[in-house]
């Protein structure tokens, strides 16, 4: 009839708008809005996969990538993954890609070093990120992709790392450690509804990528485990990590962009980053760190709506000389804390550098950080700030802070060296170094909110 073919005709119209708007809000923050479905479905166990916890299925998973890539000009294809407990060591994805774990299947990283391949350390860095030289590969990887998605209805990644953390903490590693999923020169990723476990390293790690989503993901490890990250934005243009929890050992959310010399020879920033609506624990580091490998330069973020409980620092900004770079123009708002040692570090004498030859002039700048609508409990130490002899930390805005300090082992709460900047309505009463006059108040940087950003 006319009346079915006008309602065909207003649902394509519908469809086409709507897709335009989203592909601007992706344009502006990584928000891809991965299709419904994809074209072609395949499952793993098509490939010879067996579930059971024991068979190692590095070469169905391998094999059924490269079936799903010749789909990719076909609209793309999803890997189907059932419920199983499914062994593999390091595989790589395709463009175009939907990986889909279903409730109750776990992927599994083999504990033998050799299913994780050696590959070469990565530019910016110039080593890996335990030892000098190469690195393992990760268990899931994307190299110069574009269109993936790793989803599911909460499936599982674990990459028992405790036999790497044991390794590690005994010097037998012969080369770093991997991650669980790394993205290198990639774009349009999404990575939503599953839970990450026991990384040996790094959680996700996307690097030199532009416009990538990370949503209602869960991540942990032990908390006693040796450096392991959840989520690293590195050297990445439009990245957005909303809905999710993460409890690991060192950096719940660390944002970076290359090492020294490395770093800054690469000259790939990170920017354009919004972080809301996240639960972070970071046992023996900060919920939500910058640096110290930062050599890129990192600007443009903004983050709101954090909980963060348990953690040896709520925010960490750090740096050292050798570095370059810059941090800039950062804006954290609307944070809970609970039970944290230091709510507040700035700290630009790290000392840690990939190899003896860097440059000690080469000094970074740390600017426009604003701090906002805080309140902490159980806090023993309100902030630490130590700029650099010569090279001060500039335009640190604190406002409308109150954190509830509980340990009386520490004769101060604030202490400050070598940092400017302003503050008001904050307590405990925060270093001289901070009461630039209210007249000059306009050096404290203010983004523009996400949701304005979305729809401008």
């Amino acid at each position: 009839s006319w009346q079915w073919r006008l309602q065909v005709v207003l649902s394509w119209v519908l469809a086409v708008v709507l897709g335009s708007v989203h592909g601007h809000v992706r344009r502006q923050w990584g928000e891809q809005v991965p299709p419904e479905s994809r074209p072609h479905s395949v499952t793993i166990t098509e490939f010879g996969a067996v579930g059971d916890g024991r068979t190692l299925n590095t070469l169905p998973f391998q094999n059924a990538v490269f079936y799903a890539r010749s789909f990719a000009d076909k609209g793309g294809a999803q890997l189907y993954v059932p419920k199983g407990r499914w062994l593999t060591g390091s595989f790589n994805l395709t463009s175009h890609l939907t990986l889909f774990l279903e409730k109750d299947a776990i992927i599994i990283g083999a504990e033998e070093s050799s299913q994780w391949p050696i590959v070469e350390p990565l530019p910016s860095y110039g080593q890996g990120l335990d030892l000098p030289g190469p690195r393992h590969r990760s268990l899931i990887n994307g190299y110069n992709l574009t269109d993936v998605v790793i989803t599911g209805n909460n499936g599982l990644i674990d990459g028992q790392g405790s036999v790497w953390w044991d390794w590690l903490r005994s010097h037998e590693l012969n080369h770093s450690r991997p991650h669980l999923v790394e993205f290198l020169y990639s774009e349009e990723i999404v990575i939503s509804n599953l839970t990450f476990l026991n990384s040996p390293a790094w959680s996700i790690h996307p690097v030199y990528c532009s416009n990538v989503k990370v949503h209602n993901v869960t991540i942990k490890t032990l908390l006693d485990a040796p450096l392991t990250d959840g989520i690293v934005p590195d050297s990445c243009l439009n990245v957005c990590i909303e809905d999710s929890t993460i409890s690991v050992s060192h950096e719940a959310i660390s944002v970076k962009s290359g090492w020294d010399k490395y770093g800054i020879s690469i000259g790939r920033p990170t920017s354009d980053i919004h972080i809301s609506r996240v639960d972070l624990q970071a046992s023996s580091g900060a919920a939500l760190a910058f640096g110290s490998e930062m050599s890129g330069g990192i600007s443009g973020i903004h983050a709101d709506h954090l909980t963060i409980h348990g953690s040896d620092k709520g925010f960490s900004f750090k740096t050292t000389p050798g570095r370059g770079g810059y941090i800039k123009e950062v804006v954290i708002s609307d944070v809970e804390m609970d039970g944290i040692r230091v709510a507040i570090e700035f700290i630009g004498n790290l000392s840690s550098h990939p190899d003896d030859d860097f440059d000690p002039s080469e000094l970074p700048v740390i600017d426009q950080i604003t701090l906002k609508n805080m309140v902490g409990t159980n806090i023993s130490v309100a902030g630490v700030l130590s700029g650099i002899d010569g090279d001060p930390f500039t335009a640190i805005c604190l406002s409308n802070l109150s954190f509830s300090i509980t340990d009386s082992a520490y004769s101060t709460p604030w202490s400050c060296s070598n940092v400017s900047g302003y503050s008001e309505s904050v307590f405990p009463e925060p270093c001289s170094e901070l009461y630039t006059s209210s007249s000059n108040s306009s050096i404290c940087f203010s983004l523009p909110s996400y949701s304005a950003l979305a729809v401008a």
